[in-house]
């Protein structure tokens, strides 16, 4: 019985390992991120249409595997909710004012062009 209890107990431990390991991000996954928070603080701000939303998707995360780019896509929808971090959702003129703040800044428009059309 104990040593079915240490192989069960080995077993999470290595599965509880590979988990971690797929959430770890390099350098690359973290730019990407900021990329595509950058795509998806455009589309709250409506600057983007369905179309241009998807090209700028894949053009982040088309070069990861599926599950690499989950983790990105996950990283960037905890950048984007620190991003509103401190502002009520009911007040959309402060939202779009941080939002609008974040497309303008250096993280933006360094990494992917800022993109609408009025």
């Amino acid at each position: 019985m104990k040593s079915v209890f240490q192989i069960v107990v080995l077993l999470s431990l290595a599965l509880g390992s590979l988990s971690a390991k797929a959430l770890a991000l390099g350098p690359d996954e973290f730019a990407a991120a900021r990329q595509l928070t950058c795509v998806l603080a455009q589309d709250s701000l409506g600057y983007l249409n369905e179309d241009q939303y998807n090209t700028m998707v894949g053009d982040v995360l088309d070069s990861y595997a599926d599950q690499d780019g989950d983790v990105i896509y996950a990283k960037a929808l905890g950048y984007f909710d620190g991003l509103m971090f401190g502002i009520s959702e009911d007040n959309q003129r402060l939202v779009n004012a941080r939002l609008q703040s974040f497309v303008e800044s250096r993280s933006c428009t360094q990494t992917v062009g800022v993109s609408y059309e009025l």
